[in-house]
């Protein structure tokens, strides 16, 4: 009970320090992946996300003695790689002969993080215990005075950095190098991570009329579970689909919290900087940003721009799966078995677009700003069309029933047709959008309808379909699926 009331107090004093991240003598740079998971971003759940990916680009300095040493590294975050961890010494004949990378554990993860650094140990009643150089943490602490005599202890109260050293957040890696000459040496750590991933996040604020005129808002959504806060690093984020093979690490839970807002800059400067990385698509920030742990950060992707949109309306029929054979069975659709209309939001990209969530927002008749709907958008090359689904539409309903079937093997023909009523219970009239996929065999024609139908592709017959404001219109149409003998498979 001792020990653990000591531990306690230990760990009590330890947290009541205040962690700063690391702060390279070089800026570290990120480059961060699209991360296509919502617990990422979720303001509540992991505290060590497996979702997300990045790879991080260091430069920390050592005093080298030259020969065989061992090097502490803290600070690192808790979701890395270890195994493509790479640490090296441009120029030098330093070489890493072994490394151990001790995860981030709260109170042991702090110590293991001062293991190399000089502390003074203090006792119950605030005397040093011992000063010197921490070898070991853990259960017992190892520290090796200036005469090179060791102490072992293992009851205290508190452990306190004797210089301007911080206690670690995250995990630390220890490293076992030897060759190169001794003095101070600067070294290229890389390494990959989870816990860090972005997406893009949009706003659509459609302008009051009938016309369809939106201001579009594009910025990077940044979240960070690492394990590890970042301080004043370089950003570039890649958009695109890269592939990785490697299941995410365990979790353990936390609360996010929002990040500081970056920054007021002009407009000019703090448009990202685009390129392209093989098959996928970089945007480099223009100024440093800093990604505390625990936290979402957003910033600018592109200036505001003002688009052209269209309001659609859509009833999809669904059931785009061909048989292998005739689908002669009547099958009929109950007419109070209704599908819902969809409300969309169609635009053109005016630039690359990543993929990432769109809120689309309308001015109400108080003056203020709703939601009209959410909706997720792929990889959106520029000049593109997008469509954002805004969900059901509330005024609007549909049914359908089969009106005529006929099944005649024999003379390897099938005649089908279909009511569709649409209605509107609200106070404009609405065009609605109606995509019928004809399924009983991948071979057919319309041969009958009581409107022309807009587009007709293998898959798809579309109609555009005017309901009148209070009212109804009816669609009827009629299919002939036909077919050889040689057609249909054996």
């Amino acid at each position: 009970m001792e020990s653990i009331m000591q531990r306690s107090l230990v760990l009590a004093i330890a947290c009541a320090v205040s962690l700063p991240a690391f702060a390279a003598d070089e800026r570290t740079a990120l480059t961060l992946y699209r991360a296509d998971g919502d617990a990422l971003f979720a303001t509540g759940g992991d505290a060590v996300s497996g979702d997300g990916y990045a790879v991080v680009h260091e430069r920390r300095a050592f005093d080298l003695k030259g020969g065989t040493q061992d090097l502490s590294i803290d600070g690192l975050p808790s979701a890395l790689d270890s195994e493509a961890l790479s640490l090296r010494f441009p120029g030098k004949d330093t070489r890493v002969v072994s490394q151990r990378l001790l995860l981030g554990q709260g109170f042991d993860g702090a110590v293991a993080g001062l293991v190399g650094h000089d502390v003074v140990v203090v006792g119950e009643s605030g005397q040093a215990l011992a000063s010197g150089t921490l070898v070991r943490g853990g259960d017992a602490l190892v520290v090796r005075d200036s005469s090179g005599h060791a102490t072992l202890i293992r009851q205290y109260a508190a452990l306190r950095a004797a210089d301007s050293t911080d206690f670690a957040r995250g995990s630390t890696l220890q490293v076992r190098v030897a060759g190169g000459a001794a003095g101070r040496t600067n070294a290229n750590l890389d390494y990959p991570t989870s816990g860090l991933g972005w997406r893009g996040a949009y706003v659509a604020t459609l302008a009051p009329g009938n016309a369809c005129r939106m201001t579009f808002d594009a910025a990077a959504s940044i979240a960070n579970r690492s394990g590890r806060d970042w301080k004043d690093v370089s950003l570039k984020l890649v958009a695109g689909d890269a592939r990785r093979a490697k299941a995410p690490i365990q979790n353990k839970l936390f609360m996010v919290r929002a990040a500081p807002a970056p920054a007021a800059m002009d407009a000019e400067s703090m448009a990202p900087r685009q390129a392209t990385l093989g098959d996928l698509r970089t945007y480099t920030l223009p100024t440093p940003v800093d990604l505390p742990d625990g936290s979402v950060t957003q910033t600018p992707l592109y200036d505001r721009h003002t688009l052209d949109c269209q309001r659609e309306a859509v009833y999809d029929g669904g059931n785009t799966w061909f048989p292998p054979r005739p689908n002669a069975e009547r099958q009929p659709i109950l007419a109070n078995a209704g599908t819902p209309i969809v409300s969309n939001l169609r635009f053109r990209a005016f630039d690359s677009l990543p993929a990432g969530y769109v809120r689309v927002l309308t001015t109400d008749r108080d003056g203020n700003t709703e939601l009209l709907g959410e909706g997720r958008i792929d990889d959106t090359p520029k000049n593109k069309d997008t469509t954002v689904s805004l969900g059901n539409a509330f005024d609007l309903s549909a049914t359908r029933e089969q009106t005529a079937f006929t099944a005649d093997m024999p003379g390897h023909r099938i005649d089908e047709s279909t009511r569709i009523v649409l209605t509107n219970a609200g106070d404009t009239a609405r065009t609605v959008t109606v995509r019928e996929h004809p399924n009983r065999w991948r071979a057919w024609t319309i041969t009958s309808s009581s409107m022309k139908p807009s587009k007709v592709t293998p898959e798809v017959a579309e109609f555009s379909v005017t309901v009148p404001a209070n009212g109804s219109a009816t669609l009827d149409y009629a299919v002939r699926y036909t077919w050889a003998d040689a057609d249909i498979a054996q």
